[in-house]
């Protein structure tokens, strides 16, 4: 990781933005060019501004008076603590009058000279500039006496620190530590900042190993010399040596040092001369404890609640006075501030993956093949700490080789938004196998959220879930291979992204043409294809009642390729989601133009969203539409004449010779005969037959009636009422469809005979 300044962690607001805590206190941190390199959000919000505004900011500019920064600075270098009320002017306009204390948080080293601004509003104007000799320290904790604790081990184990000569010195150390750890919800995060804290302030080198289970956020297990520990930070103020252990290696302390952690305090050497002199010959263990021009060693116990995190390690060199009873005393309370924060970390670690495996088990496979459709799915979770949401995809198979798209948002964050978005993915999947019109089916859906909202349970945990389903939006589109027809309905979500990829561009030569293309010309560039938003008028989100839902239509063509994104249109003033929708419509143009998979294309716009993470989860639904071949499939129009079911019959056998399927044609007969001469007998004409050859072999019925059919057992004294038991008996499955003409009955055979 190699050096790291001392504020090069330790603001209360990095990158994570919300996932970080605000802080009681308000401190900057500056460095010796005067520039503010750390601060808290309790000083941006003093003066008014955000950190990232306070954060490179020369710290002159923040005085009312200019010269009043080089007296404070002078000061502390001469050994004094200055305190008194100063004038500080707001980045946004205005002025401040606080209390203002200004100590060395690191001295001049390899970095330069770090100072610690410390402020409380109000107190007088003008700054009461302490003399020398007179400056104010801070009590130090360290100072009471307490019994001696026996020496035991090969690291002493230590009484707490008296007080003594560098008592400012760890005062500011014990500040900065709080102001910089803890900030995070991430395990490794807390760790850096535990390591960029100590090193250069309190050591030259620094090493944090935590334990594996701690990292997959489980409950630490009793710790022993064979716990293998995962080094997740390192600090060093010239390099990380070579001869050490580096970041992410897997390592174990050993008995010894492991008796030292199991009880819970600091322990030290100051001198290591003995030690290089034990550990001559065992090269392992030196890479655990013997960096080159190390003089002391001092090793941190990270525990809490009783049970071990992990360690600490930490080593001066050079003419650096080495470790003593005070710092290990110090080290104890660093290391138990630490260790909350890893804990915290921890435990939040565990439920955001029970969150993320809940919310992945509920979606379906990411990648799905069929005859109408390649797709991919794509889950993106937020980085955030409420980043796991309700966000879904689906991809579900109609009858006649259709295929429906789906994805939605449920509003909220957490388990309960996550359970909510199971039982609207369950309730899609059951409306849609009834295989209505997408408005149709979004009206279903909107009253059953209708319902689950209103339901009376006051199980808080139901009423989570349920308040979660008002509001959620989705958009529902089905697509059929056959004619290119795709209907999509919108329940308070914009429509999917659409680049045409299947018509030829104007660089392209039609090989059909027989007067060839005409060599004195070039060729002309072919046009980039165009990513366009589907307009779609979008319906109320469901569980308002306050329906209808429109439907548009599309024709689309093989090559086509459609992005459903669970993100709605992303306002003016938010430059991420306008980033994330240049990302789907470059990535839909690209794998438009140039016809690789759609996993891949998921793959990259995974990686595209997710590098930041957005702040709340996302899901996408990549598509690019296929055209079922006109010679897998045939048709017939039937009249209502109970002798045109002999010639459709034989009509279907001929059609099943050509395919191969001869071994299908008695089944099939027997289906169309029943099919047809119910149509013939109960609905009357127009009737049409279709025959598909897909993956497996379709048969569909047509008639204009709308009276659905039912399957019941025939008693053995019934004349009639056996047909659709016998259709049930020799196909893979069957159903029937509403259609604006009447109703349309299909069936499934596999190929392969059972």
């Amino acid at each position: 990781m190699g050096s790291s300044g001392p504020g090069r962690r330790g603001d209360a607001d990095g990158p994570e933005g919300p996932a970080r805590r605000s802080r009681g206190d308000a401190a900057l941190v500056v460095d010796a060019r005067k520039t503010v390199v750390s601060c808290t959000r309790r000083a941006a919000a003093l003066l008014g501004c955000s950190p990232d505004a306070l954060r490179g900011r020369d710290v002159v500019e923040l005085f009312e008076d200019p010269g009043t920064w080089s007296v404070l600075a002078s000061g502390a270098l001469g050994g004094r603590q200055n305190t008194g009320g100063v004038v500080l002017l707001r980045p946004g306009g205005g002025t401040l009058h606080v209390r203002l204390r200004v100590s060395v948080l690191v001295p001049d080293g390899a970095h330069g000279v770090h100072f610690l601004l410390r402020m409380a509003q109000g107190g007088p104007p003008g700054p009461d500039r302490a003399e020398p000799g007179a400056a104010a320290q801070d009590p130090d904790p360290s100072a009471e006496d307490t019994e001696p604790r026996a020496e035991d081990g090969p690291l002493r184990r230590p009484r707490l620190a008296t007080a003594g000569g560098s008592a400012s010195e760890r005062a500011d150390l014990r500040y900065a530590s709080a102001a910089a750890i803890g900030g995070s919800l991430d395990i490794t995060r807390n760790a850096e900042d535990l390591a960029a804290v100590l090193v250069p302030a309190f050591a030259d080198l620094a090493a944090v190993d935590l334990t594996l289970s701690v990292l997959q956020g489980e409950e630490p297990a009793p710790f022993t010399g064979a716990t293998p520990l995962r080094r997740v930070a390192v600090a060093a103020v010239d390099g990380w040596p070579q001869e050490l252990y580096p970041r992410g290696a897997t390592l174990t302390v050993g008995d010894v040092a492991s008796e030292q952690v199991r009880r819970g305090a600091a322990g030290f050497l100051p001198d290591l001369t003995e030690l290089r002199s034990l550990l001559a010959a065992q090269e392992e263990r030196s890479r655990l404890f013997l960096p080159p021009g190390a003089t002391s060693l001092l090793l941190m116990p990270v525990q809490a609640r009783g049970l071990v995190l992990g360690t600490v390690l930490l080593w001066r060199t050079g003419r650096r006075r080495p470790f003593d009873e005070n710092d290990a005393g110090l080290a104890d309370e660093v290391a138990s501030r630490a260790a909350l924060s890893i804990d915290n970390a921890r435990r939040y670690t565990k439920e955001r993956r029970t969150a993320e495996t809940l919310q992945r088990s509920l979606l379906p496979r990411v990648v799905e093949e069929s005859t109408a459709a390649e797709t991919s799915g794509v889950y993106v979770p937020g980085g955030t700490p409420e980043g796991i949401g309700g966000s879904w995809f689906d991809v579900i198979e109609l009858s006649s080789a259709r295929v429906a798209f789906l994805v939605g948002r449920v509003p909220g964050h957490g388990l309960g938004a996550t359970a909510a978005m199971g039982r609207l993915r369950a309730a899609v999947g059951t409306l849609a196998d009834l295989d209505p019109a997408p408005d149709e089916l979004l009206s279903h859906l909107d009253d059953l959220v209708v319902r689950f909202a209103n339901t009376d349970d006051r199980d808080p945990v139901h009423t989570g879930i349920e308040g979660a389903l008002r509001g959620a939006s989705c958009v529902y589109a089905t697509y059929d291979p056959l004619t290119g027809r795709c209907l999509i309905a919108s329940a308070g979500h914009p429509g999917p992204v659409l680049v045409r990829g299947g018509a030829a561009g104007p660089g392209q030569v039609d090989a059909t043409d027989p007067a060839g293309p005409d060599a004195t010309e070039p060729p002309a560039a072919a046009e980039p294809l165009v990513a366009e938003q589907v307009e779609v008028t979008a319906g109320p989100p469901l569980g308002t009642g306050n329906g209808p839902f429109e439907m548009a239509e599309l024709l689309l063509s093989a090559g086509d390729v459609l992005v459903f994104h669970s993100d709605g249109a992303a306002p003016r003033d938010d430059p991420a989601g306008h980033r994330r929708q240049a990302a789907v419509a470059e990535v839909a143009r690209s794998a438009a133009a140039s016809g690789r998979s759609m996993a891949d294309a998921g793959r990259e716009l995974l990686g595209r969203l997710s590098d930041p993470a957005p702040d709340h989860d996302q899901a996408l639904l990549l598509a690019r539409t296929r055209e079922l071949p006109a010679d897998l499939t045939a048709g017939w129009t039937v009249t209502a004449d109970p002798e045109a079911v002999a010639e459709v019959r034989s009509g279907v056998t001929d059609q099943l010779t050509a395919w191969g399927l001869t071994e299908l044609a008695f089944s099939t007969e027997l289906i169309v005969s029943e099919l047809v001469t119910n149509a013939i007998r109960y609905a009357g004409a127009p009737i049409t037959v279709r025959l598909i050859k897909d993956q497996r072999l379709i048969c569909e019925v047509s008639d204009p009636s709308q009276t659905q059919p039912h399957l019941r057992r025939a008693r053995l004294t019934d004349e009639g009422g056996r047909g659709l038991f016998l259709i049930a008996q020799l196909t893979h499955r069957w159903g029937s469809r509403y259609t604006p003409e009447g109703k349309t009955i299909w069936t499934e055979q596999l190929l392969t005979p059972r």
